[in-house]
């Protein structure tokens, strides 16, 4: 949210072909401390080629402290700063940290929950969850809770506990933070680092659903390409319904980000760091503009963490409302939650295969772990790190799993997503958001929408093949497919 294309002109970036699906942008000019890496088919490449997004990959080699290279992912398009699919990674002792390389939406990301349900069981009652769930979880711009209400007191110990201060007061289920990115809950917040501002926006914004490209869906199990992954993660047979969350810190997160903007703007002047684009404020890693960011960034991820868990409470509270059951009748049980926009210390092999202390940016990137990672949960470590791929509206979602070549290659990361090919406005001046939802209907996908205007901004054409997205980075190796889902009910803000 919040990141527009086209606000200046494009310029030739040189790239070579290392092999179908990647693609290098050699050191072209001075400033840039590495190469850039794109990974991408050539169709995909061509929209990259279209608007700015391979002038910042080279942009971002330029940032202090950059180790290998800037890496661009197949769903990239243009962004602040960074591209939206754009990963870098910078020394921990001497290298920066950028805001624009997490963005605003700070821990926008996805969590799947799966049911024991087929799409017959579900079918009859379709249109009835849907609404309930729709009444149940705000949806829309500005879109409030008036039943969750938090003091200040309150909203600081929520984004310092994470997911367990709302788990502990009943909303979710205790194993629901082990299937968490961080166990729900990123170390170092401190909400003095945020602003009354942002606090003020976040107070009333938990458990709501926002509004661009977040949704939440009702999802059937299309297609499994890795049936011993599969169920690992509770996935058996296709058919099988899911639902898929994917929604972030709202506007908590985006005044975080706005605040520390500012802040590095000027930390720009008093380091005397030189950038190619102002969009690219930073600070040194370990000066106190790039801590305070640092565990304001923290709080927002925790925040989205918590936004995530009580939506889907609440998804929860519907099945519970529509079937006259206990949702543990149903399964939903959650699979995993993932973050598509943060900053994290991690180490990693380097120049030489050095192991090195780094700033992880992940901006529209999913962290992808192989299996026997200490980061996972137990029951997954045999597997891998669950990854998962949100579609655009009305298309396939995809279920993936981290690999030992994406820590070699991308900082353990891969796509997030489809990635736009068109801008907001320009979705807007082609489509209609009533003939959008006529024809989604038309398909069998029933959907609820706080706005018109949403379906037109969101329509299919104004995105990427998420299939095709997917496919490279299961080509490249950076993450390997695992099960396919399509929507059956659609909720849009």
């Amino acid at each position: 949210m919040g990141e527009e294309e086209g606000r200046h002109p494009t310029e030739k970036v040189p790239l070579e072909k290392v092999n179908d699906y990647a693609w290098r942008i050699p050191q072209y000019r001075q400033a840039m401390r590495v190469p850039g890496m794109v990974f991408s088919d050539k169709d995909l490449l061509s929209k990259m080629q279209s608007d700015r997004t391979l002038q910042q990959c080279a942009n971002v080699a330029c940032l202090p402290g950059i180790y290998k290279y800037s890496i661009t992912l197949p769903d990239g398009h243009e962004g602040y700063g960074f591209p939206i699919g754009g990963v870098a990674a910078t020394d921990y002792n001497e290298g920066v940290i950028s805001p624009g390389g997490v963005g605003y939406d700070i821990n926008c990301g996805v969590r799947l929950l799966t049911t024991n349900l087929s799409e017959k069981d579900i079918r009859p009652k379709l249109v009835q969850l849907t609404n309930v769930i729709f009444d149940n979880v705000p949806s829309g711009l500005g879109s409030r809770r008036k039943d969750f209400k938090v003091t200040v007191h309150d909203l600081d110990r929520l984004v310092t506990e994470g997911v367990r201060n709302v788990i502990d007061q009943g909303l979710g289920w205790p194993e629901d933070a082990e299937h968490c990115e961080e166990l729900g809950c990123m170390k170092n917040a401190n909400p003095d680092k945020v602003s009354a501002t942002a606090k003020n926006r976040g107070l009333t914004q938990i458990g709501t659903l926002g509004s661009g490209n977040h949704f939440l869906e009702i999802q059937k199990v299309d297609k499994i390409c890795d049936s011993k992954a599969a169920k690992t993660f509770g996935i058996d047979h296709e058919g099988q319904v899911t639902v898929m969350i994917h929604c972030g810190s709202r506007g908590f997160g985006h005044q975080v980000c706005s605040d520390y903007l500012r802040v590095m703007e000027r930390a720009v002047q008093r380091y005397k760091i030189v950038l190619p684009d102002r969009e690219l404020a930073c600070a040194p890693g370990k000066s106190q503009e790039a801590e305070d960011y640092y565990q304001a960034m923290a709080c927002a991820v925790n925040y989205a963490f918590v936004n995530r868990q009580t939506i889907m409470h609440w998804v929860r509270q519907s099945f519970q409302q529509v079937f006259k059951e206990d949702a543990e009748r149903f399964g939903l049980k959650l699979v995993y939650d993932v973050a598509h926009n943060i900053a994290k210390i991690e180490e990693h092999k380097v120049d030489g295969g050095q192991r090195k202390k780094v700033w992880v940016h992940r901006k529209g990137a999913t962290r992808a772990f192989p299996a026997g990672n200490p980061e996972l949960p137990p029951d997954y470590s045999g597997a891998g790190q669950p990854v998962l791929i949100p579609g655009s509206m009305g298309t396939s979602s995809w279920l993936l799993v981290g690999t030992e070549k994406a820590m070699e290659v991308s900082f353990g990361s891969t796509a997030h997503g489809a990635g736009r090919m068109m801008s907001r406005s320009a979705a807007k001046r082609n489509y209609r958001g009533g003939d959008i939802k006529k024809a989604l209907e038309q398909r069998g996908i029933y959907v609820r929408a706080a706005s018109a205007i949403v379906l037109a901004e969101e329509a299919d054409q104004a995105y990427k093949n998420v299939d095709v997205v997917v496919d490279v980075s299961d080509k490249v190796g950076i993450a390997t497919k695992v099960a396919r889902f399509v929507p059956i009910a659609v909720v849009k803000g």
